[in-house]
């Protein structure tokens, strides 16, 4: 049984939506932060049947691509060496470097596997003794766990072939610096609730007060994502500044407090370049100096790779909410799927990819 159904129940949306419509007195702008809350956006037709009233911006919540474009030309360094086996996620093996991409290393002859967990990459470092074996560590709080716990499970197991290329991120510095950005349009702010299912929204309150935004954590499907509209515009139009939770069947304040330990034991915070954004300083995890011999970047000696971003890309503005993908002149034009600019319309979180998917080619 699919357990999620009754959560994309028509009838379910349409008496939410009538409810936003019987309350909404003005417009209001509010920025769902995730690339897969976009996806089912558009995908389910929510911003159609929704008010005029309510402007749906994306924010950069898609762990693909807000990683930067050094990382991913240190990926292609790597991978291009002898003796390296070089694992990532699906997504990642078509996001462009400065000269390239992971798919193409592989094309050349370059060993690119997909994994779909860092564990994985662990089991094939164990079954590859003489390789060294490489993971893309890559996401926000959501994949940090699991890859904090392949560095331990390699600690554990002794392996000195193993290490992680990390461009984890966090959510929280994201929001400060897109609700601080002067040209910030954002009135409102719909959570992620995978995010916060691994650490909670008690970060949260502080950064709602400060700007004076209300924060509803938010699930993906589309009754999930009406609810949070619903009461973040109920929150609105009474001047009210809370942090609420729509998706209390995985979320509570305090999150997943085992978690955040291994995190915790693993990573430690950093500043981190933001593809299309720049630096956001503490706005990342990496390695603790006890783990350093698994740090891929010394391993390596890549530390030193510097880029410069495309200038026809506006990625950075889509993922601050700034503009959206089909004001990009490329959009659909010069980047397409089958030929990117950005990893905005390359991964499947991303918010130019979404709306080439779902029709809005030419909107």
């Amino acid at each position: 049984m699919d357990v999620s159904s009754g959560y994309r129940e028509e009838k379910l949306v349409r008496g939410v939506v009538a409810e936003i419509y019987r309350i909404i007195t003005q417009p209001w702008v509010m920025m769902e932060i995730c690339g897969g809350q976009t996806h089912a956006i558009l995908q389910y037709g929510l911003e159609q049947l929704l008010p005029p009233e309510v402007e749906l911006v994306h924010g950069p919540g898609c762990p693909v691509c807000v990683t930067p474009l050094e990382l991913i030309d240190k990926a292609l360094a790597i991978a291009s060496q002898p003796g390296v086996i070089f694992t990532s996620y699906g997504d990642m093996l078509r996001v462009p470097g400065s000269d390239g991409d992971l798919f193409s290393i592989r094309a050349g002859g370059g060993q690119v596997r997909v994994v779909y967990s860092p564990l994985d990459a662990v089991r094939i470092a164990q079954e590859n003794p003489q390789k060294q074996v490489v993971f893309f560590a890559i996401g926000f709080e959501t994949t940090a766990p699991a890859n904090a716990a392949s560095v331990l499970q390699a600690q554990a197991l002794g392996l000195k072939n193993y290490s992680v290329l990390v461009s984890q991120v966090c959510v929280p510095p994201a929001m400060h610096a897109i609700l601080g950005s002067p040209g910030s349009r954002v009135q409102g702010f719909l959570a992620a609730g995978h995010v916060c299912a691994v650490m909670g929204y008690w970060q949260y309150p502080s950064i709602a007060q400060k700007y004076r935004v209300p924060i509803v954590v938010t699930g993906f499907e589309p009754l999930d994502l009406a609810n949070g509209i619903l009461m973040t515009v109920r929150q609105l139009e009474a001047g009210q500044i809370q942090v609420e939770n729509a998706y209390p069947r995985a979320v509570t304040f305090e999150g997943n407090r085992s978690a955040q330990a291994m995190i915790d034991r693993v990573f430690q915070p950093c500043d981190r370049n933001w593809r299309g954004i720049g630096m956001i300083p503490v706005s990342g995890l990496g390695l603790r100096q006890a783990f350093a011999d698994y740090d891929a970047e010394r391993r390596f000696d890549v530390g030193a790779i510097q880029t410069r971003e495309s200038a026809v890309c506006i990625a950075g503005e889509i993922l601050q909410g700034l503009k959206k993908p089909p004001q990009c002149p490329a959009f659909g034009k010069l980047c397409t799927p089958q030929n990117p600019l950005g990893a905005t319309m390359v991964s499947s979180e991303g918010a130019c990819s979404a709306y080439y998917r779902y029709g809005k080619k030419g909107a």
